[in-house]
């Protein structure tokens, strides 16, 4: 009785990821992202961290960072110390830009590809990889996606990662795209931004998974990272805001961190994520 009792525990557990890509806080690669927001301020006992000093996030897991570049023009004062100091403990370095609407998002596509290879020949980073990433806002149109990406795609012969402030209007703009234009964007890979509680139920109280909220844009197949961690400026005080629900449970701080963080899981090995990363990633020497 003892061996069947295993068994149904084990199915049971099985079937709580199964809408989640198999995914867990425990199991997948951890990726923090940053931005000169950060660090937030200390809100409990644990380990700090700086933009010059990034190893209480390696001790803790977080194998990759990705830092913000810049917001259309405004260049992120942060953006290089915190690039050369998650190089300096070995993580995974990557970079994303704001995609703002004052803008030609094509323009910003150079602005960001030029700062990214400027800081990291200035500051001397190792040779790996920088991933790119393009965050777009949420009144962003399917046409201003594909600017950017082809644009990164020109000067750098590496394809994008694409983050979305999601929203109702841009969930229609995307799924109402024409077919070439899908096509271009579905080449870059959906970095997810869900978390809660707010934002993961439905009007009819069900559930709203990665997996869901993908289906809904009617562009990509899957999805390849999750941010279920974020934070929110609250009454004076940042307030973190991550997916727990009873199919998939996340604390509310990056193991023994004292600041709440930004965080991420992909979708794969760590193998799988390494591959993934020079795969988009920019080779800048």
């Amino acid at each position: 009785m003892k061996w069947i009792s295993a068994l149904l525990l084990s199915l049971v557990l099985c079937s709580c990821g199964g809408g989640f890509g198999g995914t867990s806080v425990g199991s997948s690669p951890a990726i923090l992202n940053v931005s000169g927001w950060d660090p937030k301020e200390v809100q409990r006992n644990g380990d700090r961290y700086s933009p010059q000093d990034v190893s209480a996030m390696r001790r803790n897991g977080a194998l990759g960072l990705i830092a913000r570049s810049a917001k259309g023009p405004l260049l992120d004062e942060k953006f290089s110390d915190f690039i050369k100091s998650a190089d300096r403990e070995g993580m995974l370095v990557g970079a994303y830009h704001f995609v703002t609407m004052d803008q030609d998002p094509a323009a910003q596509a150079v602005s960001f590809v030029s700062r990214v290879r400027s800081t990291a020949r200035s500051r001397g980073l190792s040779h790996r990889k920088i991933l790119l990433v393009g965050d777009f806002d949420t009144k962003s149109s399917p046409d201003r996606l594909v600017r950017f990406i082809t644009k990164v795609e020109e000067l750098t012969g590496v394809t994008p990662v694409v983050y979305l402030e999601n929203s109702a209007a841009l969930r229609t703009s995307l799924s109402n795209a024409s077919p070439a234009q899908k096509r271009i964007i579905r080449r870059a890979p959906y970095w997810i931004a869900l978390y809660g509680p707010a934002g993961t139920e439905r009007s009819m109280g069900e559930t709203l998974t990665p997996d869901g909220l993908t289906e809904q844009y009617g562009v990509w197949n899957d999805w390849v990272m999750w941010q279920y961690g974020g934070v929110l400026w609250q009454n004076g005080r940042s307030t973190p805001k991550h997916y727990s629900t009873a199919s998939w449970r996340s604390p509310r701080y990056f193991g023994n961190m004292a600041h709440p963080t930004e965080r991420n899981v992909f979708k794969g090995s760590e193998g799988d994520l390494r591959a993934f990363w020079n795969r988009h990633g920019l080779a800048w020497w």
